[in-house]
């Protein structure tokens, strides 16, 4: 079986999961070009933790984790199978850290809006992974490098939040509003760091300062590409598509890794 690459989605808002956009069709591409996985590990910016759980159950139900939306976003189903025995090798690979194996969670709108685009047929078995909030940004990288195995066994590695994400300062009436110098800044420091597979930059965001404060106001969204990065292999070439920054403060660069 051949190593299947790894993939960070820029979810932004959950309605993308009604969109047809460019984005959505390079994600829709994106699937494309991976291939059909035997799994798929989804580390989700919306389940965070105290410890660290792994969705367990042969039918994860598909969460509606927000608030005022259409009722059209909250009739979406992803229904995608579970993979129990998944979870348990991902307990495995994790050990000794106490990994939860979670009957309770399922799919947060972190997964299954993209997915909808990606897999639009749900029919590959989706796992998820928590983050703990205890951990600190080196050792959740430290997690997705455990992990790497899973790429020689048929499961795709998946990650979704945001690079940048910055709700209060968002200028919702102008998605294509020039971004904030800062969010720019911070956009294209980890970038060009995933580019040169310089993963220590990632991980020591916060040395950016005021860049990093205004872009990462609380870790959610930003942990998940540490994960991502921590299941690549030395010499791994990266592509960016989709690549640009909405509403001047939300990152929706997406970074495929390891593709033929």
């Amino acid at each position: 079986m051949s190593r299947l690459p790894i993939v960070f989605f820029g979810h932004g808002s959950p309605m993308v999961a009604l969109e047809k956009s460019d984005v959505t069709r390079q994600w829709k591409a994106m699937g494309e070009r991976i291939g059909k996985p035997r799994a798929i590990l989804c580390i989700s910016a919306h389940w965070q933790t105290r410890g660290t759980a792994v969705t367990a159950m042969a039918q994860p139900r598909t969460i509606h984790d927000f608030g005022a939306f259409p009722q059209a976003l909250f009739d979406v189903q992803y229904p995608a199978p579970g993979d129990p025995a998944l979870a348990q090798r991902v307990r495995e690979l994790l050990a000794p850290m106490d990994v939860k194996m979670d009957a309770n969670w399922g799919l947060d709108h972190g997964t299954w809006t993209v997915l909808v685009h990606a897999y639009p047929e749900a029919d590959v078995p989706v796992i998820q992974l928590s983050m703990d909030l205890a951990k600190t940004p080196q050792q959740h990288w430290e997690i997705g490098r455990a992990l790497r195995p899973l790429r020689d066994e048929g499961v795709l590695i998946m990650a979704t939040g945001n690079i940048v994400h910055n709700l209060p300062a968002m200028d919702w009436a102008n998605p294509m509003a020039e971004p904030y110098p800062w969010a720019t800044l911070f956009n294209d420091t980890m970038c060009q760091a995933v580019e040169n597979d310089d993963p220590q930059v990632v991980i020591d965001y916060q040395q950016l300062g005021d860049a990093a404060r205004y872009s990462v106001p609380s870790s959610d969204h930003f942990l998940p590409l540490l994960y991502f990065l921590g299941a690549r292999h030395e010499g791994e070439d990266a592509t960016f598509a989709p690549h640009f920054i909405q509403h001047k403060s939300l990152s929706m660069t997406s970074v495929l890794i390891g593709a033929d």
